[in-house]
């Protein structure tokens, strides 16, 4: 599960009014080489939570030197952009557990899925 994926899944379960960001826990993480593209990266930041991104990228290590503001005319700043591009498409989650952080419930992680399914109980 990359980084870009994990921005946008929130928890569904019943009761719940904040599901929102997902704590992840670690068990394997892996870093995939993908072409650097500015202009697509550029168009996907304004659609991320930058706090629940820089945040995620804590969790799993991998950080790398993101600030924790999103600065001013980053779509100029390559260096930034490459740091943003690293984070959101080439780190990947292959084995651990997102984790609702209202209800504590786990949604497992395996070979880069994440399960969101619920149980009926849960809906």
């Amino acid at each position: 599960m990359r980084l870009l994926t994990h921005n946008m899944l929130t928890s569904h379960v019943k009761g719940v009014k904040n599901g929102y960001p997902l704590a992840i826990e670690v068990v394997n993480v892996v870093v995939n080489e993908v072409d650097f593209n500015p202009e697509f990266i550029s168009r996907m930041i304004p659609k991320v939570d930058w706090g629940a991104l820089v945040q995620a990228a804590q969790q799993v290590g991998r950080s790398g030197g993101l600030p924790d503001e999103l600065i001013p005319d980053y779509e100029k700043d390559e260096e930034f952009l490459k740091k943003a591009h690293h984070v959101l498409l080439e780190v990947e989650v292959q084995e651990g557990s997102l984790v609702c952080p209202e209800s504590g419930r786990k949604f497992p992680i395996k070979n880069g899925i994440p399960n969101m399914l619920l149980n009926e109980d849960e809906v």
